[in-house]
Protein backbone atom coordinates (compact mmCIF):
# COMPACT_ATOMS: atom_id res chain seq x y z
CA UNK A 1 0.00 0.00 0.00
CA UNK A 2 1.00 3.59 -0.59
CA UNK A 3 1.00 6.19 2.14
CA UNK A 4 0.34 9.48 0.34
CA UNK A 5 -0.03 11.57 3.49
CA UNK A 6 3.36 11.05 5.11
CA UNK A 7 6.38 9.39 3.49
CA UNK A 8 8.01 8.55 6.83
CA UNK A 9 4.99 7.00 8.55
CA UNK A 10 3.83 3.45 8.05
CA UNK A 11 0.18 2.45 7.96
CA UNK A 12 -1.29 1.42 11.33
CA UNK A 13 -0.86 -2.25 12.07
CA UNK A 14 -2.82 -2.59 15.31
CA UNK A 15 -6.20 -1.39 16.60
CA UNK A 16 -4.60 0.82 19.27
CA UNK A 17 -3.16 3.19 16.65
CA UNK A 18 -5.22 6.35 16.08
CA UNK A 19 -6.70 6.65 12.58
CA UNK A 20 -7.65 9.93 10.89
CA UNK A 21 -11.39 10.63 10.64
CA UNK A 22 -13.25 10.08 7.39
CA UNK A 23 -14.15 13.35 5.69
CA UNK A 24 -17.14 13.35 3.30
CA UNK A 25 -16.25 14.36 -0.26
CA UNK A 26 -19.59 15.86 -1.25
CA UNK A 27 -20.87 18.16 1.50
CA UNK A 28 -21.17 17.82 5.22
CA UNK A 29 -23.02 15.11 7.09
CA UNK A 30 -25.69 17.71 7.92
CA UNK A 31 -26.69 17.72 4.24
CA UNK A 32 -28.71 14.55 4.85
CA UNK A 33 -30.97 16.26 7.35
CA UNK A 34 -31.05 19.44 5.27
CA UNK A 35 -32.35 17.48 2.29
CA UNK A 36 -34.88 15.36 4.19
CA UNK A 37 -37.63 17.51 2.63
CA UNK A 38 -37.00 15.65 -0.62
CA UNK A 39 -38.36 12.45 0.89
CA UNK A 40 -41.69 14.21 1.55
CA UNK A 41 -41.89 15.84 -1.88
CA UNK A 42 -44.80 14.80 -4.08
CA UNK A 43 -42.56 14.81 -7.15
CA UNK A 44 -40.64 11.89 -5.63
CA UNK A 45 -43.83 9.85 -6.04
CA UNK A 46 -44.55 10.84 -9.65
CA UNK A 47 -42.97 10.68 -13.08
CA UNK A 48 -39.70 12.69 -12.95
CA UNK A 49 -39.88 13.42 -16.69
CA UNK A 50 -42.79 15.78 -16.05
CA UNK A 51 -40.46 18.02 -14.03
CA UNK A 52 -37.84 18.19 -16.79
CA UNK A 53 -39.85 18.75 -19.99
CA UNK A 54 -38.27 19.14 -23.40
CA UNK A 55 -37.62 22.71 -24.52
CA UNK A 56 -41.01 24.23 -25.32
CA UNK A 57 -42.81 21.34 -23.59
CA UNK A 58 -45.65 21.81 -21.15
CA UNK A 59 -44.93 22.43 -17.47
CA UNK A 60 -48.59 22.25 -16.50
CA UNK A 61 -48.52 18.70 -15.09
CA UNK A 62 -45.47 19.34 -12.90
CA UNK A 63 -46.79 22.66 -11.60
CA UNK A 64 -50.09 21.01 -10.72
CA UNK A 65 -48.23 18.48 -8.56
CA UNK A 66 -46.23 21.30 -6.92
CA UNK A 67 -49.42 23.16 -5.99
CA UNK A 68 -50.37 20.48 -3.47
CA UNK A 69 -46.87 19.74 -2.19
CA UNK A 70 -46.08 20.41 1.49
CA UNK A 71 -42.38 21.11 0.82
CA UNK A 72 -42.81 23.50 -2.09
CA UNK A 73 -41.08 26.37 -0.25
CA UNK A 74 -38.07 24.22 0.71
CA UNK A 75 -37.80 22.99 -2.88
CA UNK A 76 -37.83 26.51 -4.30
CA UNK A 77 -35.33 27.68 -1.70
CA UNK A 78 -33.00 24.81 -2.62
CA UNK A 79 -33.27 25.57 -6.35
CA UNK A 80 -32.50 29.25 -5.81
CA UNK A 81 -29.60 28.56 -3.45
CA UNK A 82 -28.04 25.99 -5.80
CA UNK A 83 -28.77 27.87 -9.03
CA UNK A 84 -30.72 24.99 -10.57
CA UNK A 85 -31.00 25.78 -14.26
CA UNK A 86 -33.24 22.98 -15.44
CA UNK A 87 -36.61 21.64 -14.43
CA UNK A 88 -39.53 22.68 -12.30
CA UNK A 89 -38.55 23.40 -8.70
CA UNK A 90 -40.96 24.73 -6.10
CA UNK A 91 -43.60 25.18 -8.77
CA UNK A 92 -41.49 27.51 -10.91
CA UNK A 93 -39.69 27.00 -14.20
CA UNK A 94 -36.09 28.08 -14.71
CA UNK A 95 -37.27 31.28 -16.41
CA UNK A 96 -39.65 32.08 -13.55
CA UNK A 97 -36.89 31.47 -10.98
CA UNK A 98 -34.58 33.81 -12.91
CA UNK A 99 -37.24 36.55 -12.86
CA UNK A 100 -37.79 36.00 -9.14
CA UNK A 101 -34.05 36.34 -8.45
CA UNK A 102 -33.91 39.59 -10.44
CA UNK A 103 -36.77 41.07 -8.42
CA UNK A 104 -35.10 40.14 -5.13
CA UNK A 105 -31.71 41.58 -6.10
Amino acid sequence: MWNLLNDDAAFPTDAATEVAPVVPLFGAADDETALSWQERALCAQTDPEAFFPEKGGSTREAKKVCTGCEVRAECLEYALAHDERFGIWGGLSERERRKLKKRVV
